[in-house]
C-alpha cells in the first residue's frame, strides 16, 4: 500500500490518504517511486471544477522519482533509472507526433481527460474502488504507474526536487517562449501573470534573445521576482491599467509577442489588446471553458495582421527539451532552484492550494 491525496469530488478538499493499493505495472508502464511533486495551478483547476474531471482521482501532474518496476515491453527504461513525469504522454508514431506536434498527441489525450492509463485503465485503488490519476500521472502519490513514455529518463545527479518541477511549469513557461512564439532577438515581450508559468516564460524570451522582457502582474512581490528571473520592466495592474501600462513601455506601439499565462477573461482581453499590430498574442493560461476570445476580425486582427496563438505544454517534444531545459539550467541561463517557494509534507497540500489561492508564492513542492 501507499499514501496519496485523493479528491473525491469536485470542490472538496483532498483526502491524504494511506490505504492505497497499487498494482504491478502492465505492459508499456513503469512503476515510479516519487521523490518530489511541485503543486501546480493546474492541480487548483481541477479541485475547483475549472477543468472538469471524473473522481475519485489522485491529483499531482508535475513530479520526479526513481523506477522501481518496468511491465512488459519495456526496453528504454530500467530500474533505478531517475525521471520526470511528463503529464502528456507522446506516443511518437501518429499523426500530430510525426508532424512535431507531440504535446497533441492523438492516441494519449483521451486517456489524459480522463485520469486514466493509456488502455482505459487505472492502476490505483481504495477499499476496491478504483482511482483515476490525473493525467495519466497522479504525482500526489508516493508511488505511481505511469505509462513509460510518460517517463523521461535524467541524469541520475541532478536534484529530483529541482527535477520535478521541469515536467510542467518549466516546460510549458520555457516551451511557450521557444517553440511557441516566434520571439526574435532584440523583440519586446509581455508577460502577463508571473506566477511559476509566467516567471519561466520570462526565463524563456531571455534566453531566445528578448531586448525587453515586461512582467505585468497585480502583485508587487511577484514584480520583483520577476525582475530576477530576467524581466526589464514592470507594470503593476493593481494599481493602473495594464494595456496603457505597456502602451507607454513601447511607444505606445504595443508588444511585439504577449503571453497571458493566467487564464482569466480579463487578462486575455488585455494581452489581445497590448500586442501591437503585427505582433503575437499568446494564451497559455488554463481558462474557464465560457472564456472567448471576442476580436474584431477586420480591424482587430486582419488589418492589423495580429496573430493569436493557443499553446498548450509549452509545444513541447519532451525528448527534446527535457534535456535541453537541463543544459539551460547547468550552463546558468535558467533559474530552477529559486522557483521554489516551500517544500512541504504530503499532509500539507490543502495547504499549498491555499497558497495558490492567494497567488503569493511560485511553487510549494512535496516532498516524500
Amino acid at each position: 500500500m501507499t499514501k496519496a491525496a485523493v479528491l473525491m469530488g469536485v470542490g472538496q478538499a483532498l483526502e491524504v490518504r494511506d490505504d492505497i493499493d497499487v498494482e504491478q505495472p502492465h505492459a508499456g508502464e513503469v512503476r515510479v517511486r516519487m521523490a518530489a511533486s511541485g503543486v501546480c495551478h493546474s492541480d487548483l483547476s481541477m479541485q475547483n471544477g475549472t477543468l472538469l474531471t471524473p473522481t475519485p482521482i489522485v491529483l499531482g501532474h508535475e513530479g520526479a522519482g526513481v523506477i522501481e518496476a518496468v511491465g512488459n515491453g519495456v526496453t528504454e527504461l530500467a530500474v533505478g533509472d531517475h525521471v520526470v513525469i511528463s503529464w502528456v504522454p507522446q506516443c511518437g508514431s501518429c499523426y500530430f507526433c510525426d508532424r512535431d506536434q507531440p504535446e497533441l498527441c492523438e492516441n494519449t489525450s483521451m486517456s489524459v481527460a480522463m485520469g486514466c492509463l493509456l488502455d482505459g485503465t487505472t492502476r490505483l485503488s481504495a477499499g476496491g474502488q478504483a482511482l483515476r490519476q490525473m493525467s495519466a500521472s497522479g504525482t500526489f502519490s508516493e508511488l505511481a504507474v505511469i505509462p513509460a513514455v510518460s517517463a523521461i529518463k535524467i541524469p541520475a545527479d541532478l536534484d529530483l526536487k529541482v527535477a520535478a518541477l521541469i515536467g510542467c511549469g518549466v516546460l510549458t513557461g520555457v516551451g511557450a517562449a521557444l517553440n511557441t512564439a516566434r520571439i526574435a532577438p532584440g523583440d519586446t515581450v509581455a508577460v502577463v501573470g508571473c506566477g511559476g508559468v509566467g516567471l519561466n516564460v520570462i526565463q524563456g524570451a531571455a534566453i531566445a534573445g528578448a531586448g525587453a522582457i515586461i512582467a505585468v502582474d497585480v502583485q508587487p512581490a511577484k514584480l520583483e521576482l520577476a525582475r530576477t528571473f530576467g524581466a526589464t520592466a514592470v507594470v503593476d495592474a493593481g494599481r493602473r491599467d495594464a494595456v496603457s501600462g505597456v502602451m507607454e513601455l513601447t511607444a505606445q506601439r504595443g508588444a511585439d509577442v504577449a503571453f497571458e499565462v493566467i487564464g482569466l477573461q480579463k487578462t486575455i482581453d488585455q494581452t489581445i489588446g497590448m500586442t501591437r499590430r503585427g505582433g503575437q498574442a499568446i494564451l497559455v493560461g488554463v481558462p474557464r471553458m465560457d472564456a472567448v476570445v471576442n476580436v474584431p476580425a477586420f480591424f482587430g486582427v486582419v488589418l492589423a495582421e495580429k496573430t493569436i496563438r493557443g499553446c498548450w505544454y509549452g509545444g513541447s517534444d519532451v525528448r527534446r527539451d527535457v534535456a535541453r531545459i537541463i543544459g539551460f539550467y547547468r550552463e546558468g541561463k535558467l533559474k530552477l532552484d529559486e522557483l521554489i517557494a516551500q517544500t512541504i509534507a504530503l499532509e500539507q497540500v490543502n495547504e499549498a492550494f491555499e497558497t495558490l489561492k492567494s497567488g503569493e508564492q511560485a511553487r510549494s513542492v512535496i516532498t516524500y
